[in-house]
Parts: structure tokens; sequence; C-alpha cells
């Protein structure tokens, strides 16, 4: 343990002298309220700490003491459905020790201590085991079963278990280590939230994330284990983006990061997610969810601790075998607060004053997605998929975050002010915005939804920018003296954008579209524009094609329940198809 003085504040930033015997990334307690601080550089016996709270009324000369330890997270049942803040102290139970306000100094542990679990062994004494063994359960939600693991670096044989009701700080099992130690293994773990946890092996990213929303699964879908970026402008909707993603995904695990984003939206989140159910089993999200919120009016320091908090407790439920996605809102604020922190550092700064490891940070931060083999003789396979909002001044995606992530991610959701306006959500750019997983999830859903999906896709983008360029000539020359066919490729492609990509997320029903729902609405549309172009080849005027009756039953499909959207695509396909041979047989006739 090392101690020493304050000799300069500047806001967040605590230099102390004496500290020769720190290290990088120790936490500190500064003065005597005892405030958390975290050291990010070291200059002989001077240490530069961005102490997590409020920093008002300390004065050179303070005390400052290390705990020789890194900033590390407690990982043991009782995390889920809590709401921390960005260095995983417990919001709710602070409140009720201290009121709405957060107060300085308070210490507080992350998971209850005191809390006795029904832990259910998985093996017995005198079993061999290794990191990332099974010992056992534990029943933490309805919807999830926690799974205690050896702790990685541990291996040899299991001296004794003992199964029943016990906290996280008891002792429940030992091990007797092959160079001849016994370790004591509890429920709780701590693991330091800058360093990635150990896996066997990743896997190629082939499979998909399905959240439900229809221009992310069939234009832009993201793997399981891939990353993606949502940019976009203030009021383009990223924030109700990524709630859709938190409550749709096909997901077993969300952790949620509010990090410097407006309370309100917070707020939001914390009234909507208890009361929303979850679509396999009925229950809410909340019992499969982790929330950590360090909105704009909280510590600036602490944002920076809060990406890396939330993906440790998302790593550790991934090493369970869980498919675990982590939603952070936004990576710009986070940057923000790396690069207030540099400046006041007096490091050299980069592009738009960002630090010039802005880059190197966000890959540290996306590099931990992933699906791999988790550690554990079982081999069983764990997924963490991350998706970060970045939120560029002025909505303009040149800005140095935006840069920065793109060289990164694999998806890229851009959200157009253009189509917000327009009142187009979600406000995802087909033109502007790509997946590099397509191939991959392409062949997945070929094989799994219909062999004709990539052939439905294509001809649905060619249509889309088809369409760009028409608009052009259109504002040109105007739309009547356009040829029947542009016409017609004009109409499929409003369709296409109207009644399959727009979609409502405060709409019962249009709020979560499944595959097999999404692949018959995209065959309706398209086949209705196959059967149109077969129609104008027959001499059919294009206006009595529009005049149809069917379409407004195209229109509707989106808000038709699962259960009803086979008969009612039936029902349309052969009104469809008869409407168009009446056409033709009176054309022919006539």
């Amino acid at each position: 343990m090392s101690q020493g003085k304050i000799v300069k504040i500047a806001g967040p930033l605590v230099v102390a002298e004496g500290m020769r015997d720190a290290n990088m990334f120790d936490v500190v307690h500064v003065g005597e309220m005892g405030l958390i601080g975290e050291i990010i550089e070291m200059r002989g016996d001077k240490a530069s700490i961005q102490v997590y709270e409020e920093t008002a009324g300390l004065r050179p000369g303070t005390e400052v003491v290390s705990t020789g330890a890194p900033l590390s997270v407690e990982l043991a049942p009782g995390i889920l459905e809590m709401i921390y803040d960005g260095i995983q102290r417990p919001l709710e139970r602070i409140k009720a020790m201290t009121g709405s306000n957060i107060a300085r100094g308070v210490s507080v542990t992350s998971v209850d201590h005191d809390k006795k679990w029904d832990f259910v062994p998985a093996m017995k004494a005198g079993d061999r085991v290794e990191a990332g063994d099974i010992l056992g359960t534990v029943q933490e939600t309805s919807l999830i079963s926690h799974k205690i693991m050896v702790p990685p670096g541990v291996m040899g044989t299991l001296k004794e278990i003992s199964g029943g009701s016990h906290t996280v700080m008891d002792v429940i099992a030992k091990v007797d280590t092959d160079n001849g130690t016994t370790v004591d293994i509890r429920m709780l773990q701590k693991w330091p939230v800058r360093r990635q946890r150990p896996s066997r092996e990743k896997l190629s990213p082939d499979i998909p994330m399905i959240t439900g929303q229809r221009v992310i699964d069939t234009l832009f879908p993201i793997a399981r284990g891939g990353t993606a970026a949502v940019p976009g402008p203030f009021g383009s909707g990223k924030t109700v983006v990524q709630h859709q993603l938190a409550k749709w995904s096909d997901v077993d695990i969300v952790v949620y990061i509010g990090c410097g984003e407006r309370g309100n939206e917070m707020t939001d989140v914390l009234r909507e997610f208890p009361e929303l159910k979850d679509p396999k089993s009925g229950e809410s999200i909340m019992k499969r969810t982790v929330l950590i919120a360090n909105t704009s009016d909280m510590p600036v320091a602490a944002r920076e601790a809060s990406i890396y908090t939330g993906i440790t407790i998302a790593e550790y439920f991934r090493d369970m075998g869980y498919s675990v996605a982590i939603m952070a809102d936004s990576t710009s604020r986070w940057a923000e607060a790396l690069r207030e922190m540099s400046g006041r550092l007096e490091e050299m700064p980069g592009e738009e004053g960002y630090p010039a490891y802005l880059t190197s940070r966000l890959a540290q931060f996306y590099e931990r997605a992933g699906r791999v083999i988790c550690l554990g003789s079982d081999k069983r396979e764990g997924s963490l998929t991350a998706i970060g909002a970045v939120s560029p001044a002025g909505g303009d995606n040149s800005d140095p975050v935006v840069q920065a992530t793109l060289r990164i991610v694999k998806v890229f959701w851009g959200l157009d002010s253009g189509l917000a306006y327009k009142r187009h959500f979600p406000a995802i750019n087909w033109l502007t915005s790509y997946s590099l997983y397509n191939d991959q999830i392409g062949a997945w859903l070929n094989k799994n939804v219909s062999e004709d999906w990539t052939k439905l896709l294509g001809d649905a983008m060619n249509l889309l920018q088809l369409e760009s360029e028409l608009e052009e000539i259109v504002k040109l020359v105007g739309y009547d003296s356009l040829s029947a066919p542009d016409r017609l490729s004009l109409e499929a492609a409003r369709s296409i954008r109207e009644d399959y990509l727009q979609q409502n997320a405060f709409d019962g029903v249009d709020t979560y579209t499944s595959l097999p729902k999404q692949y018959g609405m995209l065959k309706m549309v398209l086949h209705f524009y196959y059967e149109a172009k077969t129609a104008l080849d027959a001499g059919v005027p294009v206006e009595k094609i529009f005049a149809l009756p069917v379409r407004e039953k195209i229109a509707r499909m989106k808000y038709v329940e699962e259960e009803n959207v086979k008969s009612y695509l039936d029902a349309a396909t052969d009104e469809l198809e008869s409407s168009m041979k009446e056409l033709v047989t009176g054309e022919v006739s006539a």
C-alpha cells in the first residue's frame, strides 16, 4: 500500500507525489472522504489520478492512499436486474442510504454480500477440475441460471464442495492444485475491468443475432459475436434503435450502458424495461438485463470506466455459455471523457483535440466481442455482441470518433436526419449503411429460412438503388415523363421502403418481426413487382396495376399478428395473382 500527498488538482484530475510504490491503474482513495480514483499516469514518484467523484473541497497536502489493486468488478449472483453507476456501485442501495444524489465517498459492495443463494453442485469431491469448469448453479432469476465457475488460472482436484444456502463470500469448494496449494472458491470473483477475460478459442461469426428489426435483419444483419456502430445526428433515433435491440434481440443477457447520455433517456429505460415481457418466457426482460447508468450530470471520469465495467460483466456471462449483447450509448460521450482527461494531462492532442490513442482504446473495447469456445472441459460456446451508438457533432460522419469506430466494427447502421424528418423510422439509410457479415449470414438464412432469401435481398437492394438514380431524373423532368417500367420500379421501391423497411417501435405488433414473417412480407412485396412486370409486358396500363385493391393488403401486412401471417399472405397472394390474371386476360381480349 502506497501513501502520498496531493500537489495539484485540476477538476477530476489529481496529482499526488510520494507514490513511487504504486502501479498504473491502481485504485486509490483520495482525502478524508476516501474518494475513489484510478492512477492513469506515473512520472517518477508523481501519480496522475482520475477521480470518479466530485473533487470540490480537496486541497494540496491531502493524503492519497493506494489500494495496490486495479479497478475491478465483483462478479457473482445478484448482478442481474441491478442498476449500477460507471464503477459498479448499486444505485438503488445508494439511494436508500443517501437519497436521490450519490453522496461523495459512499462505500457499498457491488453485490449483496449477506444475501443467501441456493447453490446446487454439479461436481463432487475427487473430480478433476480446470479453469472455467462449472462447479454448480444458482437460480439467479426465473430466466437465468447463474453458473459458478472455477476461476481462471486454477487447475487440480476438487477436495470438497458444499451445496445449500450460502452467501457469495462463503467458501463453497476447495481445490488441491497441481502445484501443491489449496485454493478456496467462493461464488464471488473479482476481475480487473481493463483486462480481457480469457477464452479457449474464437469462432467465426456466422450465426445471425436476430433483432426483429426488418431493416437490420434483412439488409444489414449482425452476427452473434459481431460488432456494430450506430452513428447519427440528434433526433435521428439512436437511442430508440438501441432500446429495440436490447428489448428484442435473441440473446440471453443484455448489458445496457448509458454513458454520458441525458438522464431522461435512462429514465425511459428504467420505466420501460420492467414492464416489457421477454417474448420467449413472458417474464420481465429486466430478469436478464444489467443497466449501467453514468448520465451526463455524473462525474465525467466515471464515463471512461463505465464502458470497461459493462464489457467485463458481459464477458463473465459469456463465459457461462450465454449469448450476450452489450449496448453502449454513446461512445462519443466516452471519447469526450477521454479527451477531457487527456487535456488535463497536457498530452499532445490529435484530431479535434481527441487523444492520439483514441483508435486503440476503441479497438480495445470492440475487440473484446466475439463468439468463443469458453474455458472449461465441456467446451461450451458463448458469444458477446458489441453495439455502440455514436453521436457526432452536427451529425457529421467525418467526426474522428465515427471514423475510428468504422475502422474497427463490421456493421454500420448510418442514421439519416432526412429520413427522420420524413418520420421514416428506423432512420437507417439503406444507401450508406453496410454489413460485412452479409455473405456468411446470407448462407445461414438460405439454409434455415428459405433458399431464395439472398435472391430477394439482391432484388430489393437493386430496386432501392434504382429509385435513388430515378429520383434525380424525376427532379429534372418530372414523374409523368418516366416510362411505365421506371414508374413501376419507383412504386416497388416505395413499397419496400414504406411497407417493409419502415417499422413502428411503439406498435404492439409491428415492434418485432420474426424471420419467417420478414421473409413472407418481403416476398409479397417483390411478388407484386414480378407480377406487375409480367402484366406490363402484356400491355396492361401501369395505372390499372397501381389501382388494384390488393396493394392495401400489402401495406397492412406489418400489423398482422405472427400466428395469422401465413393465412393472410396466402390470401393476399391468391388475390394478387387472380387480379393480375384478370387484367392480362382483359387486355388480351380487348
